[in-house]
Formats: C-alpha cells, sequence, structure tokens
C-alpha cells in the first residue's frame, strides 16, 4: 500500500542545513497497523508528511497503492490525497464551526451534494458515537472527544489509509485506550491501512503489527512488533524500550546463570518455568518480569537466576518447550 525508496528531506535554515531524512526505505503493506517511533527529532513527523506530499522529499520515491505521488500534477495530487486521511495531536479543528460541519468540510471542498454530505456525517457521527454533540463547537467538548471528532472528518471521503501524527499525546491514559480501541476497530472494520507516529511504546505495542525505529533521519530497526520489543536489535531500540518501561538495572546475583525468558501466546500462561525447574531439579529465582499483550497476542518476559543442578539442562528443556531464552550471564 505505501512504499518509499530513498527519500531525503533538508531544511534549510539560517543556522545551517539539517538532514531530517536521510535515505529512508520503508513498505506498509495494505490494512497492516504500522507504528513509526523514535526519539523528538528523530524525524517521525517528517515522515508521515511525506507520505501524503505534505512535505516534499528533496529525493526518493513516495509510492500509494502503486501510484507514484512525485509525479502526479497539482490536480491528480489532489485526488490521490482524498484516500490519505490525517489525523493530529491538537486536533486542528475550527472552533468556529460545529462538530457537523467539522466533519462535513473535507466532502464540502470536494464538491458532494448536500444529500450526499448530510447522510456521510450522519454516518460517521452515529460510528464514532458523536451525534449529540452535532451542534457543538469544539471548545464544548474533551478531547478524546475533539480527537473523535478529528478521526471522523479523516474518514470523510472514504480513505484508504489513516496517516495519525501523535493522535494520543494530548489525552490521558483512559481516553488514550479508548481512542486506539476505536482505531483497532476501524482497521478490522474497515480494512484501513493505518501509519501510527508516536514516542509512547504502550501505544505500538497495543495496536501496531510493525513497528519501525527511527534515530537521526534514518530508520535503524523494523519488523513484527513482538520481535522488535522482544529482541531489540539496535541501542536505539534498547533505549526506547527502557525509558518506555522506566526500567533500572536489575541487581545480579553473584555466580550462577542468569537468562532472560520470553513465553508467547498461549505459554505465556502455563507454568512451564515451575515444571522444568522440579523435573531437572535447577533451582530458579526471578529477577524480573513483564506480562502483556502484542495487539491480540500474549506474551511474558521474565530475568531469571538459576542456581543448583545443571543450568544448562534447564535451558535446553525450556527451549523445546518453544521458550525464547538468552543467556545474559
Amino acid at each position: 500500500m505505501i512504499r518509499l525508496e530513498g527519500v531525503t528531506r533538508r531544511f534549510r535554515s539560517p543556522a545551517g542545513v539539517r538532514l531530517a531524512l536521510d535515505g529512508v526505505d520503508l513498505t506498509v503493506a495494505a490494512g497492516e497497523v504500522f507504528g513509526v517511533v523514535g526519539r523528538s527529532g528523530a524525524g517521525k513527523s517528517t515522515l508521515v508528511r511525506t507520505l501524503n506530499l505534505l512535505e516534499r522529499p528533496d529525493a526518493g520515491r513516495v509510492w500509494v497503492d502503486d501510484q507514484d505521488l512525485m509525479g502526479l500534477n497539482p490536480a491528480a495530487l489532489r485526488a490521490a490525497r482524498r484516500r490519505i486521511g490525517m489525523i493530529f495531536q491538537h486536533f486542528n479543528l475550527l472552533h468556529s464551526r460545529t462538530i457537523r460541519d467539522n466533519i462535513a468540510l473535507p466532502l464540502v471542498l470536494d464538491g458532494r451534494s448536500r444529500v450526499e454530505i448530510a447522510s456521510r456525517v450522519d454516518e460517521l457521527m452515529e460510528r464514532l458515537g458523536l451525534i449529540e454533540h452535532a451542534r457543538k463547537h469544539p471548545a464544548q467538548l474533551s478531547g478524546g472527544q475533539k480527537q473523535r471528532v478529528g478521526i471522523a472528518r479523516a474518514l470523510a471521503c472514504e480513505p484508504s489509509i489513516l496517516l495519525c501524527d501523535e493522535a494520543t499525546s494530548a489525552l490521558d491514559p483512559e481516553t488514550t485506550e479508548e481512542i486506539l480501541a476505536l482505531l483497532d476497530q476501524l482497521n478490522l472494520d474497515l480494512g484501513l491501512t493505518l501509519v501510527l507516529i508516536t514516542h509512547e511504546m504502550e501505544v505500538v505495542r497495543r495496536v501496531c503489527d510493525k513497528v519501525a525505529v527511527m534515530e537521526a533521519g534514518k530508520i535503524v530497526e523494523t519488523g513484527a512488533t513482538a520481535d522488535v520489543f522482544l529482541k531489540p536489535q539496535t541501542q536505539a531500540t534498547r533505549s526506547l524500550l527502557a525509558e518506555g518501561e522506566s526500567r533500572t538495572a536489575t541487581p545480579r546475583p553473584v555466580g550462577g546463570t542468569v537468562a532472560r525468558l520470553v513465553f508467547r501466546g498461549e505459554r505465556t500462561f502455563e507454568p512451564v518455568l515451575s515444571r522444568v525447574s522440579r523435573e531437572t531439579g535447577v533451582d530458579h529465582a526471578i529477577l524480573a518480569g513483564r506480562i502483556g499483550r502484542f495487539r491480540d497476542q500474549a506474551y511474558g518476559q521474565l530475568e531469571v537466576a538459576f542456581a543448583g543442578g545443571d543450568p544448562q539442562v534447564a535451558i535446553a528443556r525450556l527451549r523445546a518447550e518453544g521458550v525464547e531464552v538468552e543467556v545474559v550471564s
């Protein structure tokens, strides 16, 4: 659905030239929920704005649904952008217009008939739970309600892609969960391809199928969310995960074998570790742990110290049971 090839974007200022995107290659499949994470200034927002050419790259190609956006004339580009909805961190609503008029705006600009506009707006307000707010103005709504209006407006022209630029960063945790559940459902119901730009690792863990990690204008790691989070390959990814989980160094015992264990799916809820410990005669102490989900897949992570008996026998048994084991000391 989306393909970037060697995308480069430079910004010039009196202070000099800043390279915001440095030869970025990226592929997003149709129907995926794809997350892009990184620290402030990594190039995330510039990247998402190249997907509809709000930021025009200095070099490279941008393909959407097998169409090269860089080669389109202005009229054709406007038509292509109708297939790409976008929602923002601070909602970007028109405060002088009602909620109904805010949702209708893309359809008015597209020249749709009044009957078609009314029907589509009614449908979107029903789906997004906004019927009772139709005549209100944005100032009368909560942050979560404003973001629902932003999502409804982005869906007005029935896009196949929805770009979300820090869409939950201005929301409290409970409202964030509501908006993520809504985006998840829209992806499932409408087959939307979602690209989420965020610095919140829990957002990616909650809804994304795949993730790309950005640093200094480059994508330094990409893959299935569970693989990137559970087996990070770069220091940039490990640092982001440590910050997102507020982790501190785990005190480790002197001597013995310390290993990280990863359980996926149903294995997460089975007593595999205690069973292996009992059957091999190898004792264990849990030093740190976490249980959670990647979208619809459960997982567990443990850091364990083995003592007594032969730890290598226990590790071999755990691997045979489908547990991923990394010996760290």
